[in-house]
């Protein structure tokens, strides 16, 4: 069953559910796809799909600090609602010894010495951590501390 299709099916859900919360953040999801979807003129692929799901869970993270800061506890919550249901839909997060297996893979495959070679090691450790969550910053971090 593809992204959309088990959306479609939520979204269904939801509103027999009558779960307001639940169905305005399913169609905000739904929306995002289908908006890439109609703007990139053809479907989406998996990895498109991680895409935009990654860029709505930052957006949700970001936009629950900015509420935090302003003091408005309530709209924070239903960021991080928000936040959960979307990852509900993402593969699992790589774990530290998953990603510090690929990254040492990586640097010795490519045989990466200096940080010159980040771009190499980062590309190669992405690419054997497909099909799981990873945060870009945390790799780089880790990719950075093992060249330098």
């Amino acid at each position: 069953m593809s992204l959309l299709d088990r959306i479609q099916k939520d979204m269904v859900d939801a509103m027999k559910a009558r779960d307001e919360n639940r169905l305005s953040a399913v169609r905000m999801i739904k929306a995002a796809l289908k908006k890439h979807e109609i703007d990139s003129m053809k479907p989406l692929d998996e990895a498109t799909e991680m895409q935009v799901m990654n860029s709505l869970l930052k957006q949700r993270r970001e936009a629950a600090d900015m509420f935090r800061k302003g003091g408005r506890e309530e709209s924070a919550l239903k960021e991080e609602g928000e936040i959960k249901l979307i990852e509900s839909y993402l593969p699992a997060v790589a774990s530290q010894e998953e990603l510090e297996s690929a990254v040492a893979a990586a640097i010795s495959e490519t045989g990466a010495t200096s940080s010159k070679q980040m771009g190499l090691v980062m590309k190669s450790a992405q690419a054997r951590l497909a099909g799981k969550r990873v945060d870009g910053k945390a790799l780089s971090e880790l990719v950075k501390q093992k060249l330098g």
